[in-house]
């Protein structure tokens, strides 16, 4: 894991991130609805969970936290997400490496997902990183907004992910997807490009059917 330590006094975002770190204590959500037609006889979790880390490696703002050392912009990031114990209906939270080559990803997703898939426990997998976001998915319903109500001193500075049911539109399919995001760090012209470059990636993505594998959504999700 590498990082560099942003120079608050020299950093172009410093008065905003002052402001909305310590003034008016600020995170903010967005719904928006994806549309994951492409995505198509994909296994649609693991597809997307590689989507958005993709996504959220390519923005700055994605990819700033707040440390003991201060504030710091990971390299890159990895998804720790929820998986579902239909048994006991309860679910935990895993994490899994990323992978630029999807094929390389899904493999370990998978190994984590079967090892992991009866606990009991909130976080059977140790060691999650320090550079990880937040992903899960609530697929027994859909919705036009959600929003967390995070507590605490206010300084999670880290995107969080929630993708609901799809539905079908006009012969499309679309997904619901609540973006969290702290106002120190983001604002809404970030996640609009956010967006934009997520939605992007699945409608070129989408067409490389070979990278993806055609067995159904593991019911866990």
């Amino acid at each position: 894991m590498s990082y560099q330590i942003v120079d608050l006094e020299h950093w172009d975002r410093k008065e905003f991130y002052e402001h909305f770190i310590n003034e008016v204590v600020c995170t903010f959500s967005a719904t928006v609805s994806l549309d994951i037609t492409n995505l198509k006889g994909c296994r649609l979790y693991p597809a997307m969970l590689w989507l958005l880390t993709k996504a959220v490696n390519q923005m700055v703002q994605f990819r700033t936290a707040h440390t003991d050392e201060g504030v710091v912009i990971y390299d890159d990031m990895h998804p720790a997400y929820t998986i579902f114990n239909r048994e006991h209906q309860n679910f935990s939270g895993i994490w899994t490496a990323f992978d630029e080559d999807y094929e390389t990803f899904l493999r370990a997703y998978e190994s984590d997902t079967e090892t992991y898939a009866s606990s009991v426990h909130f976080a059977p997998k140790p060691n999650r990183p320090a550079n990880t976001f937040d992903v899960s998915m609530i697929p027994w319903f859909t919705f036009t907004s959600f929003n967390l109500n995070i507590f605490g001193d206010g300084r999670y500075l880290l995107p969080i992910f929630t993708m609901g049911k799809w539905v079908e539109q006009n012969g499309r399919r679309m997904l619901p997807l609540a973006i969290q995001v702290h106002h120190a760090v983001c604002d809404g012209y970030h996640v609009g490009q956010f967006v934009e470059c997520l939605q992007t990636m699945i409608d070129r993505f989408g067409g490389n059917k070979e990278m993806f594998s055609t067995r159904k959504d593991n019911p866990r999700k």
